[in-house]
């Protein structure tokens, strides 16, 4: 393909060689260079690919993007764009080098603090019920038709992006639902084209610290981005942060939630609950009238099915199919039934830091059980505050907590979990200490009773466990089924 056009819509001006060059790939990664490609320079946190441009070129790039110039480059003999941020300009690029597929897909951004990937999942299943054929990105994995691809990023960087449009399209998929992360749309991972539908779940203080956020402000801004990026939006009427989110939106937009001054409106919830199942029944009332139930708890669950409903609603779905959709998609280590008795139920969650955790506790709590149950671990270097707030939370919520391990990294476990005793220490909560997370899961299960709610948390769709640089497998599904067979318990 030729440079020039590679560079259409990237604002990026020609600042020395020629712009007909035929170029043989697009490049990022220093390391990645070949041959006759075009090298953008990105500046990363640990590395700036502006230092390697003239090296790239010896190594036979043929020309290179940057958005400050680059002593030595012009006698190189190499062609060279300049730009005032290479990311966005990337994001062009790899949209013009793939073809532009999203212009061949409906595609659907999903952004906010919660629920984003259990509403990824449930649109997606919504969509391939009635008939369509859905891709989907996100935190969990990359789904193109029966291609599982384990996800490095929530939201992929560009070039990664488009080649997986690209990929969609030659598979004959028609429709993308996508997480839409605040990284990813300040780091313009999706920019080089325009969202049919962007959402908005909810907002609160979240990935505010080194590396990520500098403040809520910046976190709250670059959520606001994707409604400068999408043609319809539709909001999460009900957060307190929706007019901030929307301020200066482009798209013509419509909301949900409960609160009457929404377009479409959930009613008449009542929370079900039976043997070994927690569930959420209500209906919908504005835009469309339904009657809906959900086999996941709480309120938030009714949030992530109305918002499903809200979206689908405009390709035409019937009701049949998106009642059957919602009562049967789970969503892996999202609020996660795992069958292992008719007495009490067991739930997997990844819920990782101390707002997400008051956020399930205090929706399990809704449905008295019995005793409320919590197994948690924290993450090893990572903030010492979460494992604080994490044990005080558990401690003042659950009945009962067992704490354990998670991802220790580089750090010991009891060390760890000497902390999240410091916290759980300020509250009157029970609790018993079990390193080993699959003994810690043996003694909750043998030791549950009647009644019980016992919520895995922290570890979710996660099926490894991190220990001095090395992931070893572990996935809680199969440390449960190992222990259901070990200890000769039948599960009907």
């Amino acid at each position: 393909m030729l440079l020039s056009e590679i560079m259409k819509n990237t604002g990026a001006k020609l600042l020395f060689g020629e712009k007909d060059v035929d170029i043989s790939a697009l490049v990022y990664d220093s390391r990645k260079i070949t041959k006759g490609c075009v090298f953008v320079c990105i500046k990363g946190e640990k590395f700036d690919g502006h230092d390697a441009a003239v090296e790239a070129v010896r190594e036979g790039a043929a020309a290179v993007v940057v958005q400050k110039e680059v002593e030595g480059l012009n006698k190189t003999g190499c062609s060279c764009y300049i730009c005032d941020d290479t990311r966005y300009a990337l994001a062009f690029m790899s949209a013009n080098w793939f073809g532009n597929p999203a212009s061949k897909l409906k595609t659907i951004g999903i952004t906010g603090t919660k629920g984003k990937t259990t509403t990824t999942y449930l649109i997606k299943s919504i969509l391939e019920h009635a008939g369509r054929k859905c891709g989907l990105i996100g935190t969990i994995e990359t789904i193109i038709g029966d291609e599982h691809i384990p996800a490095k990023n929530t939201t992929p960087e560009s070039y990664v992006l488009q080649e997986s449009f690209a990929k969609m399209v030659a598979a004959g998929l028609d429709t993308v639902v996508m997480e839409v992360s605040s990284q990813g749309l300040m780091q313009h991972r999706t920019q080089g084209f325009i969202f049919d539908f962007g959402i908005f779940t909810n907002l609160s203080p979240d990935h505010i610290a080194p590396g990520e956020h500098a403040s809520f402000e910046e976190y709250l801004n670059c959520k606001a981005m994707l409604f400068k990026q999408c043609r319809v939006g539709i909001a999460n009427g009900d957060d307190e942060h929706v007019g901030e989110v929307m301020k200066g939106h482009t798209c013509t937009l419509e909301t949900f939630g409960m609160g009457e001054t929404n377009d479409l409106r959930a009613t008449d919830m009542v929370l079900d609950k039976e043997p070994g199942h927690l569930g959420v029944s209500f209906n919908t009332d504005g835009l469309m009238k339904l009657s809906v139930k959900i086999p996941t708890p709480g309120r938030f669950s009714v949030y992530n099915a109305l918002c499903a409903i809200a979206i689908c609603r405009h390709f035409n779905i019937t009701d049949g199919d998106i009642k059957e959709a919602l009562l049967k998609t789970q969503v892996k280590g999202r609020i996660e039934k795992v069958k292992v008795s008719d007495e009490f139920t067991l739930l997997i969650d990844y819920a990782h830091n101390a707002m997400a955790l008051e956020s399930i506790l205090t929706t399990l709590r809704e449905y008295d059980p019995g005793r409320l149950v919590c197994l948690f671990g924290c993450g090893g270097n990572r903030a010492k505050s979460r494992r604080f707030e994490m044990g005080e939370v558990s401690g003042r919520l659950a009945d009962f907590t067992i704490i354990t391990s998670d991802n220790p990294r580089f750090e010991e476990p009891l060390d760890i979990i000497a902390d999240i005793k410091t916290g759980i220490s300020k509250t009157t909560g029970e609790y018993i200490e079990i390193p080993d997370r699959k003994e810690a899961i043996r003694y909750a299960i043998k030791n549950g009773r009647r009644g019980d709610i016992i919520i895995l948390a922290g570890k979710g769709h996660e099926d490894y466990q991190e220990i001095k640089g090395v992931k070893h497998p572990m996935d809680e599904r199969v440390l449960i089924s190992e222990i259901l067979k070990e200890e000769n318990i039948a599960v009907s």
